[in-house]
This record gives structure tokens, sequence and C-alpha cells, in this order.
């Protein structure tokens, strides 16, 4: 934890303090201070950015005034002396002229060539405003008249100078409320440091939220020295974030009702007929990244279409995907080696609603993780461009054509995200079931995260248990859909009884409750291979589940349009071992996404 003192200064060190100052404003301050490259987070106000910042030797005709002492003469009249005053028949009295030096200070102007050095802005491209939702780096800065104005670089791509008034300097911002269930089974509890979406120092400056001090204020509850509070029984607290002059706090409630979230799994699962159907090992998939593409060289300039080449009815052209949408290469600056700096363009999961396209986005390797973080991406799909959004890290695309671009993303804050492929969107949020896909399926809690598609910042976490007659037959879902702000359809892999559970679970308030609304009798993929999506498609009232080139279309028996649990088709696409990475639907429309390079595919000719 980092802490900061202040200590008594005597007169001699205020003294040698004036000094070093007198002496740093002589500084050349042309050059930049440069500093680590670190995440900024950007405020309310809104500043100018411009394209340069260059203290530079100008040569000015300067104004200057000179006093002189100037002699004059004068003529006074003088009464005269040591004479006796006789007035004249008319009355006057005589005087004598004499002459007087006298003295007076004359200021004369000139004006003369001077050389000095003066700060120049250069163009002046845009708000700092426009940059409010985007990723914003800096790695250098220069000082003019006392003021830090930053190089920053958004969403990877170097762009101006702006004063660091633009950004949100010494702020906590952390989830007002977090709604917790009642778990005597939960062996970790709720992690803290989930519920802060940035903390920043006295210069706007993302706080690692390992150096954020949190205490815990009630008198049922306790955090541990790690950071994490139980939800073993129920209480109140009130959780203080703090970091320097940054403060905020959240309310954490544990609700009462042990037995919440505890059901049946008595559903009679449907036999399939399947063929055993094996797939590639995620360990020898793609591994080109394109996570450094950021040239014309390397870009993609063409769609890519892919034809099923085995359905279950034997059509070998069944289904094709197509791509809509290539993703930028990345969304942070060269060097950005530190999970929080860096927005990689390793999608794990994607949603649509409308033309809305919200993205999970894990360095390589971290969905594994148990406290596995990234960044959700926000895209308006109205405004896409099918190939240059590539480029957006790179300055090949005109400024302001980039700035269009911009202003169509939203990038959120460093958060938990778990697996990364359970999310699910709605008009006005986004959420995220945040599990760990390595748990073993454990008995502890599942945490729901709500975003502010506004924002992009977390506005609300839950968390649930769903047990199928107790702690010893727990269900966690790696895998899960939003249907709307109270109802999530997910999907549980039972590979002791090689079946597949759909189970709906519905919120009210802050409660949960689960039931188990359709089951398949099959594993699917016989070798093991992990789901890498999971989705409703409402319009035809099917389930769609992914494997790593394989798609399978399920009855969900929801509206009664099909029979819940019942298999009925699947795809092969042969996509050069290129795994699918989340599934999505809106309307009768489905989407998949890949990797290597990352793209959003719309899903054709899937019949009923």
């Amino acid at each position: 934890m980092r802490r900061f003192a202040l200590g008594m200064m005597t007169s001699a060190a205020l003294m040698a303090g004036l000094a070093s100052q007198v002496q740093a404003s002589s500084k050349d301050y042309s050059k930049s201070t440069k500093t680590d490259l670190v995440t900024k987070i950007m405020g309310n106000k809104s500043y100018q950015v411009y394209s340069s910042l260059k203290l530079e030797e100008v040569t000015k005709k300067v104004k200057t005034k000179t006093k002189e002492k100037k002699k004059y003469t004068v003529k006074k009249k003088r009464k005269k002396k040591y004479t006796v005053k006789k007035k004249s028949k008319k009355g006057k009295t005589k005087y004598k002229t004499v002459k007087q030096v006298k003295y007076k200070w004359v200021t004369k102007t000139a004006y003369k060539n001077v050389k000095k050095k003066e700060w120049k802005f250069g163009k002046k491209l845009t708000a700092s405003a426009d940059f409010r939702y985007a990723h914003v780096q800096s790695k250098s800065y220069k000082v003019k008249d006392g003021k830090r104005y930053y190089y920053i670089y958004v969403d990877g791509r170097p762009v101006g100078y702006v004063n660091e008034k633009a950004f949100a300097l010494s702020k906590a911002n952390v989830v007002s409320q977090v709604s917790l269930v009642n778990n005597p089974s939960d062996s970790v509890g709720f992690n803290a440091k989930d519920a802060i979406n940035y903390v920043t120092d006295q210069h706007g400056s993302l706080v690692d939220n390992d150096s954020v001090e949190i205490s815990c204020k009630s008198a049922e509850l306790n955090i541990s020295d790690t950071g994490y509070v139980s939800s073993r029984k129920a209480g109140t607290a009130v959780l203080t974030f703090k970091y320097g002059k940054a403060k905020a706090t959240s309310k954490l409630t544990v609700r009462g009702d042990a037995k919440e979230g505890i059901s049946s799994a008595d559903v009679t699962p449907v036999k399939t007929d399947l063929p055993e159907i094996e797939t590639w090992s995620a360990n020898d998939g793609a591994r080109l990244s394109s996570s450094s593409t950021i040239t014309s060289k390397d870009a993609v300039s063409s769609s890519h279409k892919y034809w099923a080449t085995k359905t279950m009815s034997g059509n070998a052209k069944g289904a094709d995907i197509e791509t809509i949408f290539y993703h930028p290469a990345v969304l942070s600056a060269p060097g950005s080696s530190n999970l929080e700096a860096k927005v990689s363009s390793a999608v794990q999961g994607i949603d649509f609603y409308d033309n809305d396209l919200v993205t999970s986005n894990l360095d390589l390797g971290q969905a594994d993780n148990w406290e596995a973080r990234g960044h959700m991406v926000y895209y308006n799909m109205r405004k896409v461009k099918k190939y240059n959004w590539q480029l957006i890290p790179s300055k090949m695309l005109s400024f302001n054509t980039w700035l269009s671009y911009i202003k169509n993303i939203k990038v959120s804050p460093y958060m938990k995200l778990g697996h990364g492929q359970s999310v699910g969107s709605t008009k006005k949020y986004v959420y995220v079931l945040a599990n760990w896909n390595r748990s073993n399926n454990w008995s502890n809690s599942q945490e729901l995260i709500r975003v502010k598609k506004s924002t992009m910042e977390i506005d609300k976490i839950w968390t649930f248990k769903v047990w199928n007659g107790s702690a010893k037959y727990p269900r966690i879902f790696l895998n899960a859909d939003v249907i709307d702000d109270n109802t999530l359809l997910a999907l549980f892999h039972n590979a002791s009884k090689h079946r597949y559970e759909y189970w709906k679970i519905s919120r009210s308030g802050d409660s949960f409750k689960a039931k188990e609304v359709g089951a398949t009798g099959s594993d699917l993929i016989s070798n093991s291979a992990e789901v890498q999506g999971f989705v409703w498609n409402s319009a035809y009232d099917v389930y769609y589940i992914a494997f790593n080139d394989y798609l399978f279309k399920i009855g969900a028996g929801l509206d009664g349009k099909t029979d819940a649990g019942k298999l009925l088709n699947y795809y092969k696409f042969d996509t050069g071992r290129r795994e699918f990475e989340g599934l999505s639907s809106y309307g009768p429309e489905l989407y998949l996404n890949l990797n290597h390079p990352t793209e959003t595919l719309k899903v054709n000719h899937i019949t009923k």
C-alpha cells in the first residue's frame, strides 16, 4: 500500500526550496519530462488539445523607456533687493528680471530587437471532451507557466498535448451498491476491488487497485487482509476506498435468505442420435495474433466467407458465415505492458443490441485466471466501416476520419470479466457473468456485473448461487445470455451425466430465482472441448452452442415453437483452426466472433 507523509519545513529549508524554484525557472523545458506509460482518466471539464507544444526562440521588438535629467533656464521676475519700495506717482512696485537654472526628468522611448523563448502551441485538434470515454495514455509532459501539458495517446494513436486539468485529478469512482447472496458455503467471499471503476492520483493517472486502501465499517461484516468480504452471514457494510485525496464509498449488503438460489435439476434430457464428434484442441488453434496489426501491409482488406462443410442433415452448404467488421488491432499505445493499460484485440465474448456491439477484451491467456480482468469495448455499428477500423491505433487515417470513429467507441475501465464469454446487453446496460472457467463447479457465489452503456462504467454488482438441492450439487455457469434486465439464460455442462442443462435465472429487486428449463442428453463434442459461445435466438426460439469449429442448434421451448433440449442441427466450419470466440443474436440475426485477426461475422442461411 502506498502512503505519503508531509514533514515539517524549517525556514532554512523553505529558503532553499525557493532558491531551487528560481533555478528551475531558468530550466529549458523544451524537452519533455518522461514518465512511465500510464493510463489517464478523463474528467468532466473540457480543454483544447493541440498537435504540438514547443519552446521556440523568437525575436521581438521591445519598447524601452529611459529617463534623463535635463537642464533648462527660466526667467523670473523678482522684487529688487535691498531697496526701499517707493511708490511712483502711479503707485507701482519696481521689479527686475533674473535667469534661473532648473532640472527635470524626461522619459525617452525607444525600440530594440530582443531574443526570447516563448511557448508555441501547434494546431488546435479538438476538445478533450471528445475523448471522455476513450482509452487515454501518456508517457511524457511539458511544463508551461507552471502547468503540466501531457502528450496523450488515444485508443493507441499518438495525438497531442492537453492541460492536465482535463483529467480526473485525485478522483475515486466506485460502484455505489453491491448486493451479495447469503452463501454459507462460499469459501472465498467478495473481492472489494471488483467495485472499483477507477482511482486516480493528483495528476489524473490510474492507480493500481492494489495501492488503494479499502476499509469496512459494519457491525456484522468485516474485510480480510486481502480485501475480501465474506457472504456467509447477512449484514450491511460501508466500504471506503482511499488513495491520497481520492475517496469514495460503496454500500454492501449480504441478503438474508440463505435458501435463495436452491432449486431442482429435474428436467428429463432429450436424447440425440449424434455420431461421435471431435474437434481440435485449442492448443492446436491458430496462433497469429492481430495485436500488432497497425500498418496497411498487415491490415485485412477483404472479407472472409466460410461455408459449412458438414451438417446433421447432410447439406454441405446449409449455412455460411461472412465478415461484417474487423476490430481495431489494439486500443492502447505501444509499450502497454501492464494489463490495466493494455486493451487487447483478443475478444472473448460479444453481444449485439440493435446497432450496439459490445465486446469483452482480455489479453491472451488471461481468461483462465481466477481474477481475470480486462476491458469492455462498445461500438456504434451504425458508423462502423468494415476495414478501416483496424488502423485506429496508427496515424494512417486522417485525423478527422479517425476522430469520427473514436466518437463511436467507448472503452470501459479495467474490470473483472471472468472467462469473458457470458456477455449480454439491453438498451441501457451491458451484463457480464464474471465466472472463473477453472473453478471445477465449486459452490461459491457467481458474480453478475452491470455496466452502463452511456459511460461503460460499472453501476451495480450482484452475486447469486444456483444449487440442485444443496451445496453438494452446485451449478456454475461459464456461458450465459441476457434476455432482459431481469432475466438470464445460462448453460451448464453436467459432464458426469453427459448432458447440457439450460437454466432460467430471474431477478426480482436484488433476489434471484433459478429454474431448469431444458436439457440435452449428450456431450455434443466427445473429446471434452470447451464451449466457446452460447446464445438464445428469440425469433426461432432456439439455442446456439459454439465449440472451436462447430455450431449446434437446439430447441429452447421457451415460446412453444420448439421442443426444449432437442438437437435440431449442427454445422462444421473450416476456418483454418481459428476458434469461435463468442456468439450473439438480435432478432432473427446470428453473429459470431473469430480471432487472429479479430473479426465479427454474420451467420447466414440457417433455416428453421
